[in-house]
């Protein structure tokens, strides 16, 4: 196939609100012999991207400007570098590093990012999972050690990360907790929480009692309310900063603010999951690529469940 040398992207120039998004053309850089171009057909909206966008992503600084959004996608590949072995056409998605966008036509990979999709999933399924799914299962398993028979809290048990983290827990055979709005406690109960506890009428401290981990996405009077919850050397696991102090006070364990990153093997793991049927995706909204604003503004205000998703109608 003939391949061009710009693409379409969603990019800023400037930090600020949804006014400095948008959508520009912008070359095609050369491939690397690790990398490999995909053709975007599913890109997913994740709380970085807006992050980033208002300057509140410390590693994409001012010095970084300007650059594109994005951090996940799914598409076939358009072209290789002479290192890979993936070849054109084939089916994949990827969580990519943070210097380049994915919110774009085209999308340059590293080969140890990508998974290939395996048949019978869809690249909507696929492109909406890559950030979500690696927050969710490194947050779990490799930094919290979750592991069958293990009691586990999960925070916003309904959302893009949350929603997956209930699945991987429940997977691994532990017993969930998970705390989620009024509407959305069928949806959690469905996913195979053990218990789902109301947030806005309930005290999940009061119900959630000696835990060996908790996952928080949420920060702030949640997190810090977390900590009475776990038992002795239990782990509180967020992807906000935690309070150090206070768990040491009360004889538990954190871990420093970390940031998901890029495993190409894990991805092909949790894959694997959704093609056997161990794990469902819940797409809650899809937009065009050039609807891009829109499409940050319902998933940062509207608290929608499951992942929010641009769709290229590719392939």
């Amino acid at each position: 196939m003939s391949i061009p040398s710009t693409t379409r992207a969603v990019w800023i120039d400037r930090f600020g609100g949804p006014e400095v998004i948008h959508v520009e053309t912008v070359p095609i850089p050369p491939l690397a012999p690790d990398e490999m171009l995909v053709q975007m057909q599913v890109a997913s909206i994740n709380p970085v991207d807006w992050k980033t966008a208002e300057g509140e992503y410390p590693p994409m600084g001012a010095d970084k400007l300007p650059f594109g959004l994005g951090r996940d996608l799914s598409g076939t590949v358009a072209a290789v570098g002479d290192a890979v072995d993936q070849a054109v056409g084939d089916r994949v998605c990827a969580f990519i590093g943070n210097e380049r966008g994915a919110q774009s036509d085209y999308v340059v990979v590293k080969a140890s990012e990508v998974a290939v999709v395996p048949e019978g999933v869809e690249l909507t399924v696929a492109g909406a999972v890559p950030l979500a799914a690696m927050t969710a299962w490194q947050g779990l398993f490799d930094h919290g050690g979750l592991t069958k028979g293990q009691r586990v809290l999960i925070h916003g048990g309904a959302g893009g990360v949350g929603h997956l983290a209930v699945q991987f827990a429940r997977w691994a055979g532990a017993t969930v907790y998970a705390t989620a709005s009024k509407r959305d406690l069928g949806f959690v109960r469905e996913l195979g929480a053990d218990t789902v506890i109301d947030y806005e009428n309930d005290r999940f401290e009061d119900i959630a009692t000696d835990l060996d981990v908790v996952f928080d996405t949420q920060g702030g009077e949640t997190q810090e309310r977390s900590f009475g919850t776990l038992s002795k050397g239990g782990i509180l696991v967020s992807t906000l900063e935690p309070d150090g102090n206070k768990a040491a006070e009360m004889g538990v364990r954190t871990v420093p603010r970390w940031h998901a990153e890029p495993n190409g093997e894990q991805l092909a793991q949790v894959l694997a999951l959704i093609g056997a049927g161990e794990v469902a995706v819940t797409i809650a909204k899809t937009f065009p690529l050039d609807a891009v604003r829109d499409a940050q503004a319902f998933a940062q205000h509207d608290h929608p469940r499951g992942k929010v998703i641009l769709n290229n109608n590719k392939g």
